[in-house]
């Protein structure tokens, strides 16, 4: 959609693992024959997203993509529970949302301050075998491992409004400009609508400020009433909080930078006379042009006379090309922005429409064979029940045969034709099929 910024990055999640629970028996002198006494492994740390509303945009991400909780605590003896690890808290701007790559699912729009949304959910702790006595088996060889953490591979996507607007005539220098504060690359030419749908890109101050510049679609007049992409342009204005106006001191005429400083702010004001409230910053572009510098004092003479503004707008001069003035014009506009709130528009078109999709039901496992006739198990359920099966220990062993039967694992199995002795895999454990 033109009118919609996006900023998308690509994110991987692991949470962490739960600590595995420990086979241990009471070693107390004068108890003969001491009971059960492993203790549970601790949770794993899970990682959440939380709204931050002092971040504007998701720059932090471009550095930093792949994100790791912490394993829980393995279970101890003298019936001791492992240490929960701590849950890993990312920040991320107002207005993300969050697909999973792998389903293509919306997971969740973040848009609150101080919202929440678990990402990957960090595995529960494994169970030590005090919780596998029973009468026929008092003393159990029976542990879990830590349940695995959640893998997420997500993309972050945020709709953004501007910040910073570059408002002015086709060709006043708004495309070089962004393409020298941010590194963005817009495309630059000499016709009428250079920029079809508005650029947008991120300046980043040496102080650590940073925030979203868009160069709007050039502006001619009649726009208000719908003549060309003024429309498009225009709803955009509606969104930003500072507006840079740039105007071309490299005419031949000395009289075209006022005309058309006047003509722009004729548009905005018969479009929403709100948008003339907005803090101006009228940037003098192409100084290094010969006759700029007399253009440039003629405009501030007229602008003295001029009654638009309450309050009138500072002009800076700049030269996209030399650099000139520029790194000045950043440090006003971030201080600007600092004292000016957000606008909330009453009449803008809605920004987020999110269509929410559920998960695919997965079967509990799959069956298929590889090359050499060895039989593969499969699925995230089964898969996820093996990790957390400790097979160090004979009784660990049958306690996972007899949970693959009641999944119906081995009827599956020979309703495919395996036989005794064919060879099983799950991951890399292998074991002989027996009837």
């Amino acid at each position: 959609m033109a009118n919609m910024f996006v900023d998308q990055i690509k994110i991987e999640a692991h949470a962490g693992k739960g600590g595995n629970g420990m086979v241990a028996f009471r070693r107390e002198k004068y108890v003969p024959n001491g009971g059960p006494a492993g203790g549970d492994g601790g949770r794993g740390g899970s990682i959440i997203l939380k709204v931050d509303p002092g971040l504007r945009t998701l720059m932090d991400f471009r550095y930093h993509r792949i994100f790791k909780a912490k394993n829980g605590q393995n279970g101890m003896s003298k019936q001791m529970t492992g240490a929960a690890a701590s849950d890993l808290v990312v920040a991320v701007p107002e207005g993300t949302t969050v697909r999973d790559l792998d389903t293509g699912a919306i997971m969740g729009d973040l848009t609150q301050p101080g919202q929440e949304l678990v990402i990957a959910k960090g595995g529960r702790g494994g169970r030590g075998n005090i919780h596998f006595a029973s009468a026929k088996n008092p003393a159990p060889e029976i542990a879990e491992n830590g349940e695995p953490g959640e893998d997420r591979y997500l993309e972050l996507e945020l709709k953004m409004l501007a910040d910073v607007g570059l408002i002015g005539f086709p060709s006043v220098g708004k495309s070089t400009l962004l393409s020298v504060v941010t590194g963005a690359k817009p495309k630059i030419a000499a016709y009428e609508f250079t920029t079809l749908v508005p650029n947008l890109g991120m300046v980043m101050l040496p102080d650590g400020r940073d925030f979203a510049m868009a160069d709007m679609p050039g502006l001619i007049e009649g726009a208000s009433k719908g003549v060309g992409l003024g429309l498009t342009f225009l709803r955009h204005i509606e969104r930003t909080r500072v507006l840079l106006h740039l105007i071309d001191m490299g005419s031949q005429d000395p009289e075209q930078a006022i005309e058309r400083y006047h003509q722009i702010n004729h548009e905005l004001a018969a479009y929403d006379p709100e948008l003339l409230k907005r803090p101006q910053i009228i940037v003098a572009t192409k100084m290094d042009l010969p006759g700029a510098q007399e253009n440039l004092a003629h405009f501030k003479e007229m602008l003295a006379q001029d009654d638009t503004f309450a309050k009138m707008p500072p002009v800076v001069p700049i030269s996209a090309i030399t650099h000139q003035g520029v790194q000045g014009l950043m440090q006003m506009t971030a201080d600007l922005l600092d004292q000016t709130p957000a606008f909330d528009s009453e009449h803008h078109d809605k920004l987020t429409s999110v269509e929410y999709r559920a998960k695919e039901a997965e079967p509990d496992f799959t069956i298929t064979r590889d090359d050499d006739g060895t039989w593969v198990l499969g699925g995230e359920k089964l898969t996820r029940l093996f990790k957390m099966s400790n097979l160090d220990h004979e009784d660990g062993q049958l306690r996972f045969a007899r949970q693959l039967r009641h999944m119906g694992v081995d009827d599956a199995l020979r309703a495919k034709g395996i036989e005794n002795g064919d060879l099983v895999r799950i991951e890399k454990f292998v074991f002989e099929f027996v009837q």
